[in-house]
């Protein structure tokens, strides 16, 4: 309705579309096609477009590269240069970088393409603003922390470097092996998914408060259109802010990701 002022409703954005007990759909899109085996709902519909942008966006870079490039080229090579060099090689080294660079590069290519979705006329919301996929980006990392240190250690052994403390009295393991334990196998991928949900999260949601609050005084209250005019600039504003944050975000990610994996190939050195 025109004029009308509410707060965000985050129940059909963020919530997972069902089907209740009655066999009724719920915020779920293409519920009656073969079944239900292809519903979705709107975020996840937003997640498939942003894969497909993602292949079609390289497809167009890299089918036909040329030593003078064009611009999708210019930008697919800058920004696998900047995961490469910035990231990759400058947390683990050339060795290990490029040994891990598909994965890095993966996680900061769906982070950065998942925000983007954001600040798109029309789509205005994140997929990573719903815990699941940055659990799933945080669970990549996840494997390959432990694995990065199972394969140089071997399991236990590298299970040992990183909870134990060595040079401290031995009673004080007994404490200091489960906050170790907790820290390193629990908390770094938890951290890494919910910074960046509640990153997007809270910027989806003042962005939707000042677009609202625009609409709201422009229309409904007279005496306070002027008003209008200064939640719309602040909209604009942060807008812009976001773009900042959406490829923080993406950084930070694939950064702490290449941090852990660098910590699990030296676990023995505390």
């Amino acid at each position: 309705m025109k004029g009308e002022f509410h707060a965000p409703d985050l129940f059909h954005e963020f919530f997972p579309g069902f089907v209740d007990g009655n066999g009724e759909a719920h915020n779920l899109w293409l519920s009656d096609f073969a079944g239900g085996l292809f519903a979705l709902d709107r975020l996840m519909f937003v997640r498939l477009l942003c894969v497909v942008a993602i292949i079609v966006f390289f497809v167009l870079a890299m089918r036909d590269p040329k030593k003078v490039p064009g611009k999708f080229q210019s930008m697919a090579e800058m920004l696998l240069d900047f995961v490469r060099i910035h990231i990759a090689e400058d947390i683990l080294g050339k060795k290990e970088g490029r040994r891990f660079l598909p994965l890095i590069t993966t996680i900061f290519m769906l982070a950065l393409f998942m925000n983007l979705p954001s600040v798109i006329p029309f789509l205005n919301i994140s997929p990573n603003a719903r815990i699941g996929m940055p659990l799933v980006m945080a669970l990549m990392g996840y494997i390959a922390m432990i694995y990065a240190g199972a394969k140089r250690y071997g399991f236990f052994k590298f299970l040992k470097s990183s909870v134990v403390v060595p040079n401290i009295p031995w009673f004080l393991h007994i404490l200091v092996v489960p906050i170790e334990f907790f820290s390193t196998f629990i908390l770094r991928p938890a951290t890494l998914a919910i910074r960046l949900m509640a990153n997007m999260l809270s910027g989806h949601l003042i962005l939707v408060l000042l677009f609202s609050a625009t609409n709201f005084f422009f229309w409904q209250f007279n005496g306070w259109m002027a008003v209008s005019g200064l939640t719309l600039i602040a909209a604009v504003a942060f807008t812009l802010f976001e773009l900042l944050v959406i490829f923080l975000q993406a950084y930070i990610f694939a950064l702490l990701t290449a941090v852990y994996i660098e910590l699990s190939l030296h676990a023995d050195e505390h």
